[in-house]
């Protein structure tokens, strides 16, 4: 709009724009120390114990002066751009550019003024030095916009967007990807027919093939080639991707690019498959979660009573630990609920089985073969 506009003339270039703010400070000092020395020096000519004393006088008349500056002009601006950055830089656009054009000829002459002298003694062009912000740098700044919110929902989306910026080139594959026992696969032998209904049922737009087992993927089927009618798998089967576990998510989503493919086979070290990644899921680390026609919030978390609660085993513990205030022990082997307390019992719990550690009961409500689905937690906390 107007305000964007605005502000992209006056970033255009940094160097005048800092040499007009650095005119009007100027001046506005000038002024400011004019009439404060007036009014403070009536002010003091009132007090018969300073007034006699010049520099009595002239100690206090600096030191308010000084305090009132520091505070109206340093301090308190500061404090709030640092808070309401946005919401001012868009309200003091529009008198910065009409100052931006009433200095525009002087703050050229000082420019021009500075380019000399930097060309006569350290020979470089002042136009040219730019003005740049390195990765540290803004990490810190982000780090500090982060400290100042007390839960992840107040952060704003620009910041949590930087935040998730700076941290993409750290991920790895093994940390965002499907597990391998969410993962929708059919074997090569299936009909077109089953395959269909397949994608009816679970309202997805590729399945993976395999060929003996998950280990071994073939490839994958879009629902779309359905519509060609084939008689076996193979006319329309598509290529996969395979990609390592420790692979960067950054490298993934420049494989995917160049070849023009949305999905990933993630192995482990062993070759198995330890789940798929897509290019919806490296785009989420970036801008947050996408929810898409076929996305379907299902996990449960309900509070029964005060420290009972009713969790789905996929949600994450720190997520627990922030929402619920819960203390939930967290570690590196383990992210879910569910993945906690198969490390406690180093089995997967049958269903109404009773799992106690430390300050906690885990009934455990519903398995599946392959994991625990739904999880009653009850904390008894020490007094």
């Amino acid at each position: 709009g107007f305000i964007s506009k605005i502000l992209q003339k006056i970033t255009k270039r940094p160097s005048k724009f800092i040499a007009t703010m650095l005119i009007g400070n100027n001046i506005a000092l000038v002024i400011y120390g004019f009439f404060m020395g007036d009014l403070l020096m009536n002010f003091i000519h009132t007090l018969d114990v300073v007034a006699p004393n010049g520099f009595l006088a002239l100690f206090i008349q600096t030191l308010i002066s000084t305090i009132v500056i520091l505070v109206t002009a340093e301090f308190l601006p500061k404090v709030f751009f640092q808070i309401y950055a946005n919401s001012l830089v868009k309200l003091f656009a529009l008198p910065g550019y009409i100052f931006y054009l009433l200095f525009s000829v002087v703050s050229e002459f000082v420019i021009w003024i500075s380019d000399q002298l930097l060309k006569l003694i350290f020979k470089t062009e002042g136009d040219h030095v730019q003005i740049n912000f390195s990765k540290v740098e803004l990490g810190n700044y982000i780090s500090e916009q982060m400290e100042t919110v007390k839960t992840e929902d107040d952060v704003d989306s620009e910041i949590q967007i930087f935040q998730n910026a700076l941290d993409f080139s750290d991920v790895k594959s093994r940390e965002v990807l499907i597990p391998r026992t969410e993962v929708v696969a059919v074997p090569l032998d299936t009909s077109p027919k089953e395959l269909s209904e397949l994608f009816t049922k679970t309202g997805l737009s590729k399945i993976l093939v395999f060929n003996n087992n998950i280990d071994d993927i073939s490839g994958y089927v879009h629902s779309f080639e359905l519509f060609k009618k084939p008689k076996t798998l193979k006319n329309i089967l598509i290529p996969v991707v395979f990609v390592p576990e420790t692979m960067l998510i950054k490298d993934v989503l420049n494989i995917l690019t160049k070849k023009s493919k949305s999905i990933a086979v993630v192995i482990d070290e062993y070759g198995g498959t330890s789940g798929i990644l897509t290019v919806e899921d490296i785009i989420e680390e970036l801008f947050g979660e996408i929810e898409d026609e076929h996305d379907k919030l299902i996990l449960t978390e309900k509070i029964i009573a005060e420290n009972h609660f009713l969790f789905s085993t996929r949600l994450e513990v720190d997520y627990l630990n922030e929402t619920y205030k819960l203390k939930l022990p967290e570690s590196e082997n383990y992210e879910t609920l569910g993945g906690m307390i198969v490390s406690f019992t180093e089995d997967i719990p049958d269903q109404g089985e009773v799992v106690v550690f430390e300050d906690y009961t885990f009934n455990i409500v519903e398995v599946s073969e392959t994991k625990i689905e739904l999880v009653e937690v009850k904390w008894t906390p020490e007094v």
